[in-house]
This record gives C-alpha cells, sequence and structure tokens, in this order.
C-alpha cells in the first residue's frame, strides 16, 4: 500500500490558497524536487516493502525490513543527515529511520506531488488516520490491514519508545498549513506556529530515542532538542528561500520584512534584492543563536549519540554560515561541497560510513 498522508493545521490563510496546479506550477514543482521520487516511486517502492516484510517470520523481522526500506529513503533524500546518522548505535539509528520516513513522505506529498491542496489535505488526514489506527496494531496486523507501510513501522516506534502521538499530530498539522500561503508576524509567531509542528517535534522524537546521560535530564535533552530544531529549521528557510517563493511561501517573518522598508508584495523586487538579503542574513544569525543554545546542552544526551548530535550541528551550522556569507541565496540553493561535511565528522568514525555510498555520492 503506498503510504497516505494525513496532515492537518490550522494556520492563518491569506489571500491565496494553493487549489491547483497549471502547467508552469507543474514544472516549478518538479524542477524543485529533481532526482526525488514521484508518487508513483513512492507507491512502488512502499508495495515492494510490505511484500517483504507481510512475509517476515516476526514483528521484530518485519521491522528490519521496514528499517531497511526506510535507510534507503533517508539515503536518497538527505545526504548530510545519512551521514551524521551513521555515527549513532544501530538500534537507535534504525529507530531514526523509520522515524525520517514518517516525516519524508508527507513532506514530499505537500511539496512534490502535483495535487491540489484539496487532495493533498485528504491524503494528509488519510495518512493522519492510518497513523493512529497503528498505534493500536502489531506491526504484521496492520501491514496485514492495508495501513502504509512507513506508518506502521513509526508506530512501532511511538510505541516502544512512549513518544506522545500528539507530538506526530502537531508535524502533520504543520504540513497541512503549507497547503495554504500565510505570513507570519513576528519570529516567535514563526516558532509557535509553524516551526513547533515541522521541526521542533522531530527532535521530540529523537529525544525520545536517543536517552539522557548519566547526568542529564530529560528536561535539558528536550530543550537541546527544540533549539536544534529551530536552528534547522532556520538553516533550511534562509537556504530554500527562493524553491519557497515559487511555491509561494513565505516564511520570512513580516516584521523583519517592514524593518527594512519591505512588504510580502513587493520583497521579490529587483531593486529590493539588498534589503531581501539583509532579512535572510539576519535570520540565519537567529539560527546561529540556537545552534548556540542546542550546543549547550549537549552532555545531557546519551554519550552513544554526542558523535551523531555534534556532527549534525557542524555540518548544517557550515551550511548555515556558507548562507551568510553568499548573496545567492536568493536565486539559488546554497549546497554544502563534501570536504566542507567531512570537516565536522569524527575523523576516527570515518569507517561508519558506507563505502558504497561515499562513491555514488563523490
Amino acid at each position: 500500500m503506498t503510504p497516505r498522508l494525513a496532515m492537518s493545521g490550522s494556520g492563518q490563510n491569506y489571500s491565496l490558497e494553493l487549489s491547483g496546479l497549471d502547467a508552469k506550477e507543474l514544472q516549478n514543482a518538479e524542477r524543485i524536487k529533481k532526482g526525488a521520487w514521484n508518487e508513483s516511486q513512492w507507491e512502488a517502492f512502499a508495495n515492494q516493502t510490505v511484500r517483504k516484510a507481510v512475509n517476515a517470520e516476526d514483528d521484530r523481522s518485519a521491522i528490519t525490513v521496514i528499517t531497511k526500506a526506510a535507510r534507503t529513503v533517508l539515503k536518497t533524500y538527505s545526504t548530510s543527515f545519512f551521514i551524521v546518522t551513521r555515527f549513532l548505535p544501530p538500534e537507535k539509528r534504525n529507530d531514526v529511520e523509520l522515524i525520517y520516513a514518517a516525516v519524508r513522505y508527507p513532506d514530499e506529498v505537500v511539496d512534490s506531488f502535483p495535487l491540489s491542496a484539496a487532495q493533498k489535505i485528504s491524503r494528509l488526514r488519510t495518512w493522519r488516520y492510518t497513523f493512529d489506527r497503528a498505534l493500536g496494531l502489531s506491526v504484521h496486523d496492520g501491514l496485514r490491514v492495508g495501513l502504509p507501510v512507513f506508518a506502521v513501522g513509526f508506530a512501532d516506534v511511538v510505541r516502544r519508545h512512549g513518544i506522545p502521538p500528539e507530538y506526530y499530530h502537531a508535524f502533520l498539522d504543520a504540513m497541512e498549513s503549507d497547503t495554504r500561503y500565510r505570513t507570519f508576524a513576528t519570529l516567535q509567531d514563526l516558532i509557535d506556529s509553524y516551526i513547533y509542528g515541522s521541526a521542533i517535534v522531530v527532535g521530540y522524537f529523537l529525544a525520545y530515542v536517543y536517552g539522557t546521560s548519566p547526568a542529564g535530564t530529560f528536561k535539558r535533552i528536550m530543550e537541546s532538542s527544540r533549539d536544534l530544531g529551530i536552528a534547522l529549521q532556520l538553516t533550511n528557510f534562509v537556504r530554500d528561500v527562493g524553491e519557497d517563493r515559487i511555491r509561494r511561501r513565505l516564511y520570512l517573518p513580516t516584521e523583519l520584512l517592514e524593518q527594512e522598508g519591505l512588504t510580502v508584495r513587493d520583497i521579490d523586487a529587483k531593486k529590493n534584492r539588498h534589503a531581501h538579503f539583509r532579512v535572510i542574513h539576519r535570520f540565519a544569525l537567529y539560527a546561529e543563536e540556537y545552534y548556540d543554545r542546542a550546543e549547550a546542552n549537549l552532555d545531557a544526551f546519551s554519550p552513544d549519540c554526542h558523535h551523531a548530535i555534534r556532527s549534525c550541528i557542524g555540518v548544517y551550522r557550515s551550511l548555515n554560515r556558507r548562507i551568510l556569507s553568499s548573496t545567492a541565496a536568493i536565486d539559488s540553493r546554497i549546497s554544502l561541497p563534501w570536504y566542507h561535511k567531512f570537516r565536522h565528522l569524527p575523523i576516527s568514525k570515518y569507517w561508519k560510513i558506507p563505502a558504497g555510498f561515499l562513491r555514488s555520492a563523490l
């Protein structure tokens, strides 16, 4: 069965709703996600995984099959996160891969599939229903009744680690809000109204999997996860600002625009490029503050996760600083060269990165 998404969100409606896609928008969507899977590919991959998992001997064996498929999703969509998660213990890494697949597919429904807003919302709400249903079923039972394979896999993670299901509902709320055009008045408004669901709760998922150090507290790792989630999302916003404008989205708070003499309607004018970049620059500086705060509580996490978390902060912070030093973010998606990524990886752990992956990526 193809993973069918469910997203539910409340965001403020602005004047424009993404109710349909014309030919130009379809081309833009294809350009934005060049190299990503289309809906048919997702469906075929999910069906293949279900066939293997259903025939597994028991639930643990079925989860092993689903985890392997989730690893393929992660490797396909995020080389940076794939690399840093290689430094986690195998059991925790497997759960992180299942988490990634469960957040990746809803995001693709919203960002990549050529569907109307109503169709996207329908997919997301169906996905929400199937996740909730999967929570009450074993892995095999969930697959046998036709629930989406990555919803079933993630439900298993949620059960085993005691993750509150409402966190995932908040994530789906944020995804659904992306089907409508809206603006955010301030950075705090953006954090409370969108980033909480899009990134902070994902950090909470990981906190439950990573666990605390002997001297740490769960409160501290949740605070660090919140701060890192905000930092990563702000970096993603400034990296993707051009693509988001194609999608008719604006995450830069109107307060920052107004401080540079800009409005929602004239931000894309050529005469305002320098002012637009200054807003992006300030946004990236906010991310730096949150990276600092996240790093300050790193010691509270279980020691066997320190390499992965520190590498994640290093790689994405390096990307953030690359954006700070460039004026190209408005027009193109800034990326980080491989040699920059490797600067932030523990040399003693290079052997954990699959050689085949490196050969294909370099």
